[in-house]
């Protein structure tokens, strides 16, 4: 794993896409914004997305059930460090558990993108991304973790390959109407909502590589297994209620999709 070391950064995104700048457009994704300071303690994060071999020996010790596209359960031969895809957000939450880690929270997960620099676009700097750097644009599916350059901090594929299931549920105004010092010191995000969030875009973004930025936040359904959204997880010095938290909550009754 790779500490991150606690303190405050600017979360959010400090620039325009160009599509804000047109009269015509007529709702440009701003549900990462405003930017404003954020609290976070120190925490270690696992250094790749969580692989097929990783999950196929929780699998062995916990009998859990197998990503849905496992032939027979079993682990495609020749995948062992491919990230694991096809897992729920539970799926994430039990594996992490079962490590005596949880998934990171969102803001936590930008800080660990972000390695260190502020406002930056993505791991690596302001650089729009190249083969060399994320592994994105294909319809092959994921690579074998840390198959490009590692980011300054030390981490692998923070930006494509797979999505990231972080803990948080998404609320398109979240940035919006929780920004004060209580409610940003280490965030975790709305109490409920309809969607989790993924972060950091994965192997099927083509030209528009805003997806695999540090600041932009998609969603997917908890229950959903998607072939682009894999996971890592964290470890904290004292052990979180979001290690369990939100494994049984019901969604919450309204549409963010629609509202963004």
């Amino acid at each position: 794993m790779v500490s991150i070391p606690g303190g405050d950064y600017i979360r959010g995104r400090s620039y325009d896409w160009p599509d804000e700048r047109f009269k015509w457009y007529p709702n440009p994704a701003k549900d990462d914004t405003p930017i404003g300071p954020v609290v976070v303690a120190t925490f270690s994060i696992d250094e790749t997305e969580v692989t097929n071999e990783q999950y196929a020996a929780f699998m062995k010790s916990t009998g859990h059930r197998a990503p849905f596209h496992w032939i027979g359960g079993k682990l495609p031969k020749g995948r062992e460090k491919h990230p694991v895809a096809n897992v729920s957000w539970d799926d994430a939450v039990s594996y992490c558990s079962s490590q005596g880690k949880r998934l990171p929270t969102e803001a936590e997960w930008e800080k660990a993108c972000r390695s260190g620099v502020e406002r930056q676009m993505y791991p690596w700097g302001n650089d729009p991304p190249t083969k060399e750097l994320a592994h994105f644009g294909t319809l092959k599916g994921p690579e074998p973790v840390c198959s490009v350059k590692k980011s300054p901090n030390g981490l692998c594929d923070m930006s494509g390959n797979v999505w990231e299931w972080v803990h948080d549920w998404y609320d398109t105004h979240y940035y919006r109407d929780y920004s004060s010092p209580e409610e940003t010191d280490n965030p975790r995000g709305p109490e409920n909502g309809k969607y989790r969030v993924v972060r950091g875009g994965g192997w099927f973004e083509g030209e528009d590589t805003r997806y695999m930025t540090c600041s932009y936040r998609s969603w997917a359904l908890q229950n959903e297994r998607s072939p682009t959204i894999g996971f890592r997880c964290v470890n904290v010095a004292e052990p979180s209620s979001l290690v369990e938290s939100g494994k049984n909550a019901q969604p919450a009754d309204h549409d963010d999709e629609a509202e963004r």
